[in-house]
């Protein structure tokens, strides 16, 4: 990901603008793009800055705190499904998908095996 403009050519830009230069040729003389001195002068006027916000962080999870604790329960409780989990926290008011709720389980080292009475019946198919 390519870094923002620096505030030294933001407030260049704007101080042309704040002079009655059009916004294509304050683009063309900073090798900016017409957009940019927009967007700029929208920031300015909405925030009183040009500074530029913030780029990546971290989301906390929402499998987290408390969910993360009815979601144990619920797991050690009895079978599930990843999309059944899902749809239990979607009624709960919690909003995820299939992955997070992959990721949490596999973190937790959670998980839920089928018998092996469908394995049985395979093995007992094959021909020697």
């Amino acid at each position: 990901m390519t870094r923002p403009y620096s505030e030294d050519l933001r407030e260049r830009a704007l101080a042309r603008a704040d002079a009655g230069e059009t916004v294509r040729s304050i683009a063309e003389a900073l090798q900016i793009s017409p957009s940019c001195v927009t967007k700029w002068k929208n920031l300015r006027r909405e925030t009183g800055g040009v500074s530029p916000g913030k780029i990546g962080g971290h989301k906390k999870p929402v499998l987290s705190g408390a969910n993360a604790d009815w979601l144990r329960k619920r797991i050690r409780s009895g079978p599930f499904t990843l999309r059944k989990l899902t749809q239990e926290l979607a009624v709960r008011g919690i909003k995820t998908d299939v992955r997070a709720v992959w990721t949490f389980v596999h973190a937790e080292g959670l998980s839920f095996k089928k018998n092996d009475a469908a394995s049985r019946t395979r093995s007992s198919r094959r021909r020697p």
